[in-house]
């Protein structure tokens, strides 16, 4: 008899509680992300999606319960400096994609590299123009300014920032907002291919119903606090909670099967 293999988990949250300003963000927060899927984190606005993200990324120290970054403890890892090696295994891409502004895109992709991989200059920029390639995006396009850029180019060249020092996990933080339907399916599709041909691992904070029914392995929902269910998407259209149906509602059939 074949023997089952644990999946390997490489982020956690054990009974995480999180008060910001008198305020309780999360009372019982506890979830996994798996490595090899792109896990979904979804809920309305308010419930602290953002801040967990803070949280599992060692950005915010939660007021009780254990986050965890490949198996080790987050705040045991500040303690023993071993924190800055861990965020090298991944990659943050911001809400806004948070480009340095003065900087171009190709310096922005190269930043990382200077900081950390104790190259030459001329290498790290090298490396910098692989990525620009990988995310789709033409040389030409290195040597622009962030704000010279479309707002889809501008998330793609946040993404190759975020791939700089080859991480094995990522963080993306609602990565289609503001984009127009074509180029937030793009991105969602590229997100998928490099996560299948590289091996990574995503955790996505979004709204976005379509990249829920298109890439995404497994859903995570907040509500109140807490987690309120997580598994594959079907899984999570069953659950019974106003929000969610309201949530899938808005992708429901027209009547007469007509769309």
């Amino acid at each position: 008899m074949a023997q089952s293999i644990t999946p390997t988990i490489l982020v956690e949250a054990r009974h995480i509680e999180t008060r910001l300003g008198g305020q309780t963000i999360h009372r019982d927060v506890s979830m996994r992300v798996q490595q090899g899927e792109i896990t979904a984190l979804i809920g309305g606005s308010g419930t602290g999606k953002s801040v967990l993200l803070k949280v599992l990324t060692g950005l915010l120290n939660p007021s009780a319960g254990q986050a965890m970054l490949f198996g080790e403890d987050i705040r045991a890892a500040a303690r023993n400096g071993q924190l800055a090696q861990l965020r090298q295994r991944i990659g943050m891409l911001f809400q806004d994609g948070a480009l340095f502004s003065n900087l171009t895109v190709l310096q922005n992709i190269a930043t990382p590299l200077f900081e950390h991989a104790r190259l030459p200059r001329n290498t790290c920029l090298d490396l910098a123009r692989l990525k620009l390639s990988m995310v789709g995006l033409p040389a030409l396009a290195g040597d622009k300014l962030p704000d010279e850029l479309s707002g889809g180019m501008r998330k793609r060249a946040a993404l190759a920032r975020a791939l700089a020092l080859d991480p094995e996990l990522l963080f993306l933080d609602e990565p289609t907002s503001g984009l127009d339907p074509v180029s937030a399916r793009s991105f969602d599709q590229l997100l998928r291919t490099l996560c299948d041909n590289l091996g990574l691992t995503a955790l996505i904070i979004t709204h976005d119903i379509d990249t829920l029914l298109s890439i995404t392995d497994r859903i995570i929902v907040l509500a109140d606090g807490k987690v309120l269910g997580e598994g594959p998407l079907d899984t999570v259209r069953q659950l019974d909670d106003p929000w969610l149906r309201a949530y899938f509602a808005s992708r429901n059939p027209m009547p007469n099967g007509d769309r």
